[in-house]
């Protein structure tokens, strides 16, 4: 049984996952923070980074916020991060129970509002995270892959539910990214590979 491109492309990413994961968490004991913001285009690797940070978590998990569950609908980028940095980030660095509102995409409409607790770190996953913990020390991790290899995993992603919207979301980005020069504010950077 050969090793095909798919399991070549999976080892790939497992390994450089992990790389990363270990320079989050080193910047983490370096800073002293329990907030660590992910940001990048979509489709960079942001979601696959979180995921394996809250795995390799010392002691009890962090809570994870992705920006996808916070976006009020395709226009929101920069509206969610607005609302995470006032009703979520802010509480958490003054040991307060926090907020969030989940977005109903299926309904289009505000969904259930999520309560935080204070005393587990935080971590802040999606395009416009930076914005959403600007006023508080946090560890930035800025996560970038070329476009072409950003829109085919953001488009597989999501099984055809993004095709209408990347255009859209992708002008969003671009002024998000003019107005704020969020990669100029990461404490690391990681480059995903073309997988």
């Amino acid at each position: 049984m050969g090793v095909t491109a798919g399991d070549e492309r999976a080892a790939l990413a497992t390994a450089a996952a992990a790389s990363a994961v270990q320079l989050v968490l080193e910047r983490c004991r370096a800073a002293r923070t329990r907030v660590v913001a992910i940001d990048g285009p979509s489709g960079s690797g942001k979601s696959t980074l979180a995921d394996a940070l809250v795995q390799a978590w010392p002691g009890h998990a962090p809570e994870l916020v992705r920006l996808d569950d916070v976006y009020p609908g395709w226009e929101g980028l920069e509206s969610a991060g607005a609302a995470l940095a006032h009703e979520l980030v802010a509480r958490h660095a003054r040991g307060a129970v926090g907020t969030w509102r989940r977005w109903d995409w299926a309904a289009d409409r505000v969904g259930s509002i999520e309560q935080s607790r204070p005393g587990r770190a935080l971590i802040v996953e999606g395009c416009g995270a930076f914005a959403a913990t600007s006023s508080v020390e946090a560890v930035a991790i800025w996560v970038e892959a070329s476009p072409r290899v950003r829109k085919r995993r953001a488009l597989e992603r999501d099984a055809g539910a993004f095709d209408p919207y990347w255009d859209l979301w992708e002008r969003q980005w671009r002024r998000y990214v003019a107005r704020t020069a969020p990669a100029r504010r990461a404490d690391a950077r990681v480059r995903v590979a073309g997988v």
